[in-house]
Order: structure tokens, then sequence, then C-alpha cells
């Protein structure tokens, strides 16, 4: 009797619409610091820890038992916390019942409801340089991309009115905005917010919004700090609002986001999210809700040291003869790598790897088109030493 030989079904273990999506820049640049000692300006994590108080609150949690599934939509006073900070700082109220959800950090927030909200085919105006993750799920959904570019102007990266509204076809149903803004460290101005809504109730649009970096605005911000741009006319009921406990204590490890919006919208968010992680980090949940109400002094005291960790890096990129943008707001500093006769900012990473011992991210990864080919990406959120020591390495250049 013959016997018959194992057949390898001709299968691509991949799904056609994440081919390209392979491991993340992020991952594949802290895996070469790692490797070889390199110092990681690339990923955007700080090497501090948060308010001593946050982290004996989680520790405390997990030793007295909240180390069981929390409620499917979160703990109640997380909410709560989440609902109260809203309305203290920007003057939005929010239920905590039913227009609250907590989530596995941003990224899950921004994934539900992008796969919640868009149907196969249709579009999502994001503004490129983009978080990678967005064209993952915008893909994952089955979506379509429709980047408008951010250049620079006066210092700073903005967007034309005219490419946002030519953006905008009858196939559109989502616009993604991330403000302030990884990775040009831009925060939108009230000005060019008032142009995104208008575009978002003309087409009636749902705004996706991204504020994780939403304490974490400097000196030199239009008008001082962020803007939700739920806080405009009109577009509370249209605006799924994201933001997490990660960036603003310093805990990033522990993914813990949030989403605020109408109940019809946290509803369809929910409805998803349930069969992607159901939920989540009970300890950390109660920490995050304590770190809401109690630790607004902590956090202003980050904000600070972040303003000067980032003129201590702009000031070295500078120095080494980069043409530097000056963050308004998140971790990250922009440098324009042409001033070193470097037109690709692969190849200026790959020689800054080699030649300096440290790592950053090309910006032209975040892009569709080539707008970002002579731009990189580096973080400031490390400690004083760390960035000193990059700096004098920056020399070699």
């Amino acid at each position: 009797m013959a016997t018959l030989s194992p057949v390898t079904p001709n299968i691509d273990p991949l799904v056609a619409r994440m081919q390209g999506f392979g491991t993340t820049v992020f991952a594949e640049m802290t895996a070469l610091a790692v490797r070889t000692g390199a110092i990681n300006l690339g990923q955007g994590f700080p090497d501090t820890d948060g308010p001593a108080k946050l982290l004996e609150t989680a520790a405390e949690a997990i030793m007295n038992g909240a180390n069981q599934y929390p409620p499917g939509p979160g703990l109640p006073e997380l909410r709560e916390a989440v609902a109260a900070q809203r309305a203290e700082r920007y003057g939005l109220a929010y239920d905590p019942t039913g227009e609250v959800l907590v989530t596995v950090g941003a990224t899950e927030a921004i994934a539900a409801a992008i796969l919640s909200l868009v149907e196969t085919g249709e579009e999502v105006v994001v503004f490129e340089p983009y978080y990678d993750s967005y064209a993952a799920i915008i893909a994952l959904a089955g979506g379509v991309r429709r980047p408008v570019t951010l250049r620079p102007d006066a210092g700073r990266f903005t967007f034309d009115p005219a490419e946002l509204r030519a953006a905008v076809t009858p196939r559109t149903r989502v616009l993604l905005l991330n403000s302030p803004h990884n990775p040009t460290g831009t925060v939108f101005t009230r000005e060019e917010l008032e142009v995104v809504a208008e575009v978002c109730r003309e087409h009636d649009l749902v705004a996706v919004t991204d504020e994780v970096y939403e304490y974490l605005t400097y000196d030199d911000a239009p008008g001082g700090a962020h803007v939700p741009l739920a806080t405009l006319p009109g577009m509370r009921e249209r605006t799924v609002a994201i933001s997490s406990a990660g960036k603003t204590f310093s805990v990033t490890g522990w993914k813990v986001g949030w989403i605020t919006a109408p109940p019809r919208f946290v509803r369809a968010v929910q409805t998803v999210k349930q069969f992607l992680t159901f939920t989540a980090s009970a300890p950390y949940q109660r920490a995050v809700a304590y770190a809401l109400r109690e630790e607004q002094e902590w956090v202003d005291g980050l904000r600070v040291s972040l303003r000067a960790k980032r003129d201590r890096l702009s000031d070295g990129l500078t120095a080494a003869g980069l043409t530097t943008f000056r963050p308004q707001g998140t971790y990250f500093a922009q440098a324009d790598v042409r001033s070193l006769g470097f037109g690709d900012g692969r190849a200026f990473v790959g020689a800054l790897h080699e030649r300096a011992g440290i790592v950053a991210i090309p910006t032209q990864v975040f892009y569709d088109s080539g707008a970002g080919d002579p731009y990189v990406r580096f973080a400031f959120c490390k400690r004083d030493e760390v960035i000193d020591e990059a700096v004098e390495r920056l020399r070699r250049l």
C-alpha cells in the first residue's frame, strides 16, 4: 500500500490585507539597541517610573486580591475618575456608566474604534506622519487610508486646509486625529481644530481622537495647552476621544486606556473590544483611578522635566548640525538630516547607529508619501545623563 506524503496547504499564513505589515519599527530599533548596547532614542518609553504612591496602590491592590476579571467596561472607580478628569480639565460632561469604556491601552482603543466604525471599502482620513498602528488597523478593518500630509511651516508641522477638504470623499467615514501629535510634536491650534471640526460636521464624519499626550504640552504650544476636538461646537456628539495612563504617569507597560464618547459609540466599540481582550489589568485600573484623582502635581512636575529634556536634546541635535524642530508636545523631536548631507532618514539612522551608537526612528516609515524621507524622530523621555551621553556622541557626526 502506497504511503501518502503529507501535503502542505498552499496558504499564505498572513491575510492579504496585512501584507506589508511586518515587525514594527519600534520593536526592530529597540532590539537593535539591546543587541548592540546603543543608546535607544527610538522607542518612546521613559526610563524612570511614575509616582511612588501610584506604584504602591497597584501593589496593594495585587496583595489585597484585585487579581480577577474586572467588569468588561472597566472598574467603576476608574470610569468615574476619567469622567471627572474630562469635566474638570475640559468642561466635558460624560456619564461614567455609559460614556466611558476602559481599554487595554490606547492602541486597543484605537483598534476597537476603527473596527467598529469602518466597513470594508470605507475611508479613514489620517494626518501623515501617523503612528504605525493606524495604518495596520485601518487595513484590518478593510478600510482605505486617505492621508493628509503635515509639512514644516514656521518651525512646526501643520496641514493645508484645502488638502484636508480634498481628502474627503463620499466614502469617507472617520477622521483620525492625533494631538499632541506623534511623531512631529505639533499641538494643533484651536484654529486648526476648527477646520477639522468644520470638515467633520459638513461631511457627517466620526472623529476618533488620540489624545494620549494631552498633559505633555510645553511652553511654546499654541494656546499653552491641549484642546480636545470634542470641546468644539457640534463635536462632542460625533467624537470618540481616546487617552491613557501610560504617557501621563510614566507607566507605559501597564496598558490602561479609555475612550469617552456618546453611548452609541461606546456600545459599538465595546462590541468589538469584548472579543479582543474583554477586560484586563484590574490592579492597575484601581491605581490609575487613584492617580487621576490625586497625582496632578506629579504630572505637572513631569511636564516641566520633559520640557527641560526637550531643550537638552534639541540643543544637542542643533549643535550636531541637524535642522531641528523643537516640539510643542509629546516625547519626540524631529530633525531634518539634509543639513548633514543625507537625503534619506533610513540611511542616516544606519550611519547614526554605526558611527555614534545611537538608535532613532526614520520618520518616513510613518508616511504613505515621500514627504517624510529627510526626517528622523528622536525620543527625549530619558534620564538627563542618557541624553547628555547621546549629545556627546552626536558630536562624532
